[in-house]
């Protein structure tokens, strides 16, 4: 699968190292970084500023949890999808936030190189569903 190009993408991680990686990462994969945040609050608030089509979200936020933010995304757009990328990528957390509506959950210690081809899969099929 091609990369949409127009992908629209923010990062809600608690390390600012991480973002500036990510972003890097999908620059190079002509998807658009529209917004990023470290706490549940300033992810919430940004994302829904922003509107982007992918969340790339971490399971631990500062102060809170990933799950904080996609419950209230979800509750507020339910077109968002969410690509958890996270090192608590145990089954129990898998589960919970797959049922919870993510489109998809990486490992950051193992699966970093198949983050943009999950965004550009999570980006179409949200922007199928909204046609």
């Amino acid at each position: 699968m091609v990369p949409n190009p127009s992908l629209r993408v923010f990062l809600a991680d608690d390390s600012s190292l991480i973002r500036s990686r990510l972003a890097t990462l999908l620059g190079g994969h002509q998807m658009q970084v529209v917004g990023e945040a470290a706490t549940p609050q300033a992810c919430i608030a940004g994302i829904l500023a922003a509107h982007p089509q992918v969340v790339v979200l971490d399971v631990q936020l500062e102060g809170g949890t990933g799950l904080q933010v996609l419950r209230a995304v979800r509750q507020a757009a339910p077109d968002i999808a969410f690509v958890v990328f996270s090192n608590n990528a145990g089954p129990a957390y898998r589960k919970r936030y797959l049922g919870e509506g993510a489109a998809g959950f990486l490992d950051k210690s193992s699966e970093l190189e198949s983050l943009p081809v999950a965004i550009a899969q999570a980006g179409n099929a949200g922007h199928l569903q909204a046609h």
